[in-house]
């Protein structure tokens, strides 16, 4: 027998390995531009709906960076990945982190500017 604790942080439950999110098209078609306003105000709203705001820092971070760096940065912050995508994680307190896909990947139908 011996510490539940001590069983799982040996690797009994597998960390999640980040994925890139599955292709996703918004409602109607939406510029560079308007993604980025809308990823603004998420990341500036997001920490006044709970959580902690270090973790939500973490969370952009890993948002805007390529996979392995991504992963990196999840890990050392202690954030616990439900889903693969990051779209669901959590804190070590139990906290519930949710990202809309827009700030993870851009949406299919994104009007290129030229």
């Amino acid at each position: 027998m011996g510490c539940a604790g001590s069983s799982r942080a040996k690797g009994d439950d597998p960390i999640k390995k980040i994925t890139k999110p599955k292709p996703w098209k918004h409602s109607e078609p939406i510029t560079g531009e308007q993604l980025k306003r809308m990823r603004d105000e998420f990341w500036d709203t997001a920490p006044h709906y709970g959580g902690r705001k270090e973790i939500w820092d973490a969370l952009q971070a890993a948002a805007e960076a390529d996979l392995t760096l991504a992963q990196v940065i999840v890990d050392s912050a202690g954030v616990i990945v439900q889903k693969a995508d990051l779209t669901v994680c959590y804190d070590e307190r139990g906290a519930k982190y949710e990202l809309p896909k827009y700030v993870l990947s851009a949406p299919t139908n994104l009007i290129r500017e030229s």
